[in-house]
């Protein structure tokens, strides 16, 4: 195991939250062919989204919302950040600042220094489905979870509903 992956392990199992880690192959980590391969809801199927101001001083932070969400990232997220542009990290940003590869990558066991904000959808859910910090696994946990992640807000609107 990677050293993130045994990180990640470790949170979880100090956690006291009911988790279960599922295999996957990498060639179905991506949300939507996931879902559909293993019959995992996309309301359950949660989506870990590095974000970066394009403007003023470079600032990042971590964004998890539901696959049936999309990431505002023009008003809430800017907002937030205090940047009049922002964008999604690259692939490369994105395993620099978490040690993980897009597809795989998890809320949990992040560097401390990285704001962390969930959307309030996936905080009423009874479970959700994380990327398990590689492309192999997903993690099954309650949101819960995310009372004890360092550096953490529940933020309502995060993600607008995807017309369907």
């Amino acid at each position: 195991m990677s050293d993130t992956t045994t990180e990640i392990r470790a949170v979880l199992e100090a956690s006291g939250v009911d988790f279960e880690v599922m295999a996957c192959d990498p060639e179905l980590a991506d949300t939507a062919v996931f879902c559909e391969r293993y019959g995992v809801s996309l309301d359950h199927s949660a989506n870990t989204i590095v974000v970066k101001s394009k403007t003023g001083e470079e600032k990042f932070a971590v964004c998890v919302v539901l696959a049936t969400g999309r990431l505002d990232v023009n008003k809430t997220v800017r907002k937030r950040l205090g940047a009049r542009k922002v964008s999604f990290a690259s692939a490369e940003e994105t395993r620099v600042l978490t040690g993980m590869e897009l597809g795989g990558v998890t809320a949990l066991a992040l560097p401390e220094s990285l704001p962390l904000w969930i959307d309030g959808e996936v905080m009423r859910r009874d479970y959700i489905i994380l990327g398990g910090g590689n492309r192999q696994s997903k993690i099954r946990v309650d949101p819960a979870i995310f009372g004890q992640t360092a550096n953490t807000e529940v933020v309502e609107g995060l993600a607008r509903p995807v017309a369907g």
